[in-house]
């Protein structure tokens, strides 16, 4: 069961186009796996069809003489977009595999299109960059092989994790397939994972290590970054 998921705004700065490409991506995955959050995705798409077709019709002239005509138009309009949406999120006719350290995985259809950048490793730590033009924001797939982790750290902006296969744990709580945390330099955690753990992660800055030995390694936060 997901227990961690985008906040509304988040929701809502998704179905109006503002997010940038890396985080609007997360948030289709995350809809993908959550029908909750799906349909607060598709309510807030509606609105917004609503309200710019409101807007559109209070600067029509002869608005009286055109207004059944205007009306019938924007609902089938609005019906058209609400229904492109749940379409494009309960097609299943794109996939993709890919294989990392021995293992397969199927990438979300919010990914599939989107080139992927050469795996680099790092002990029990495997990153492949995702080609999304975001300015300092990058978006990546991380793979915690089994018994692996990240030491303790806490992070210079922010970091989007959004677990696709796997598992891990932290301080917090033990998270699983479909949840999201978005983190900043208010939290610090250890991440490590038993069985292993496929994330998609979206973050503006490296990684800070805080702890013994690590802090002399902080490159490693720049590998991740």
């Amino acid at each position: 069961m997901i227990k961690y998921h985008p906040d509304n705004a988040f929701l809502q700065s998704f179905a109006t186009g503002d997010l940038p490409a890396s985080l609007a991506a997360a948030a289709s995955i995350h809809c993908e796996m959550c029908s909750s959050c799906a349909q607060t995705v598709q309510s807030y798409t509606k609105q917004a069809a609503t309200d710019g077709f409101s807007a559109l019709d209070s600067r029509t002239e002869n608005a009286e003489a055109c207004s059944y005509r205007s009306m019938s138009s924007m609902d089938a309009m609005i019906e058209q977009i609400t229904k492109d949406e749940e379409q494009d999120m309960a097609s299943e006719n794109q996939s993709k595999t890919i294989q990392v350290q021995g293992k397969q995985f199927e990438l979300p259809r919010a990914l599939v299109n989107i080139p992927l950048g050469k795996w680099s490793s790092l002990g029990r730590l495997s990153r492949s960059r995702l080609g999304m033009n975001d300015g300092d924001i990058r978006a990546s797939l991380l793979l915690m092989e089994a018994d692996g982790g990240v030491p303790e750290h806490t992070h210079k902006g922010f970091e989007l994790t959004l677990i696709l296969e796997g598992h891990f744990k932290d301080e917090f709580d033990d998270y699983g397939p479909g949840d999201f945390l978005m983190l900043d330099s208010n939290h610090t955690h250890n991440p490590q994972t038993d069985t292993g753990c496929l994330c998609y992660t979206v973050s503006n800055d490296a990684q800070h290590f805080t702890k013994g030995f690590n802090r002399l390694v902080n490159p490693l936060g720049y590998f991740i970054y």
